[in-house]
């Protein structure tokens, strides 16, 4: 079972809808499936393939021709951005970053994720299929999971001895949000924290993250903090990466010692969310980095945002809602409709 801190733990609803596939990223297809949890929802017929290609294409930020945002060219309000925190994004068509008000390097929490996958793929990086090198687990690896566990941290059961992919590393860091993976895969790659810590930071200033500062690989350190702007950067960079876009629009997995594992996004495969990253404590609140693909007018958007700060007595959910209500502030059209496998209605 994962052990959570409760400020970092999402207590997640069942889904009425889930999605029970992933990205073909090979045949350029989105394979959905969804379990009902009380009910059986009223099914919409599912897209043409040059649709669902489209889509996407969108979501891995392949835009292809024609497809461009409404919003082009235009001031955004200033009613799209969450009433608390920061926020920022990028829209298909867009070069510019859109950023809100009252941005500041603040914690990030979780959201720090995506940088380490980031570096990990960067300096090991796997094809769309593989699953890359293997890692096995030690002594030590058991010892510090037991010490994070002490701490109520984000964590998946561990043994050692245990053998872990470099794909299924990548999917208990960005599915369950494992801290003591997180270490893992920091040690595996840079072969200490520090020097991991050092190329998170190298490859912050590479790409204009001015205002953000790594500390550790997790995000569970205060420490970390950035701003949603900066972390609009990373987040549109990761998502460029084939494996990483799949991983985060994939619900659940199986690793060897803990079973299956779910993603705490429970926004997935709802209202156009392909991903991609949630993160919660005390200080940094509710944080989401997203991306959303909608279509408006006829024609397919993509939304890439972050948003920080969120407060509420479930942080993840009010990071959650918060996306949420922004793609729709930003489409200003309603979501595009659920993609369902056939079945009875």
């Amino acid at each position: 079972m994962t052990h959570t801190r409760p400020a970092r733990t999402l207590t997640r609803p069942t889904p009425r809808i889930l999605l029970a596939g992933v990205l073909a990223v090979a045949a350029a297809t989105v394979v959905l499936a969804y379990q009902s949890r009380s009910s059986t929802p009223s099914r919409a017929a599912a897209p043409p393939n040059h649709e669902l290609r489209t889509q996407h294409r969108l979501a891995l930020g392949q835009a292809p021709p024609g497809a461009v945002a409404q919003a082009h060219g235009r001031a955004v309000s200033s009613d799209v951005w969450p009433a608390d925190g920061q926020a920022a994004f990028v829209q298909t068509g867009r070069s510019r970053i859109q950023a809100g008000p009252h941005q500041h390097a603040a914690p990030i929490a979780s959201v720090a994720k995506v940088m380490t996958a980031y570096v990990v793929l960067r300096d090991h990086p796997l094809e769309t299929g593989e699953d890359g090198p293997t890692i096995t687990l030690t002594e030590a690896d058991v010892v510090d999971t037991d010490r994070r566990s002490g701490r109520g941290e984000s964590l998946v059961p561990i043994e050692a001895g245990e053998q872990l992919t470099e794909l299924e590393a990548l999917q208990a860091l960005l599915l369950p949000s494992a801290n003591n993976i997180a270490a893992v895969l920091a040690r595996w790659d840079a072969g200490s924290m520090d020097g991991f810590v050092a190329r998170m930071n190298a490859t912050a200033r590479s790409l204009g993250m001015t205002h953000t500062r790594y500390t550790d690989p997790s995000g569970y350190d205060d420490d970390t903090v950035s701003t949603a702007a900066d972390q609009v950067r990373i987040v549109d960079r990761a998502m460029r990466l084939r494996v990483f876009a799949s991983i985060v629009a994939t619900p659940s997995a199986t690793l060897p010692v803990a079973g299956t594992v779910h993603t705490t996004n429970a926004l997935l495969a709802h209202d156009g969310f392909v991903g991609v990253k949630t993160g919660s404590d005390s200080a940094a609140g509710g944080c989401f980095a997203f991306r959303a693909v909608r279509r408006v007018h006829g024609r397919w958007t993509m939304i890439t945002g972050v948003v920080l700060g969120q407060p509420g007595a479930d942080q993840i959910a009010a990071g959650l809602a918060a996306a949420d209500a922004m793609v729709d502030r930003i489409t200003g059209r309603r979501p595009l409709a659920r993609l369902l496998p056939p079945g009875p209605p």
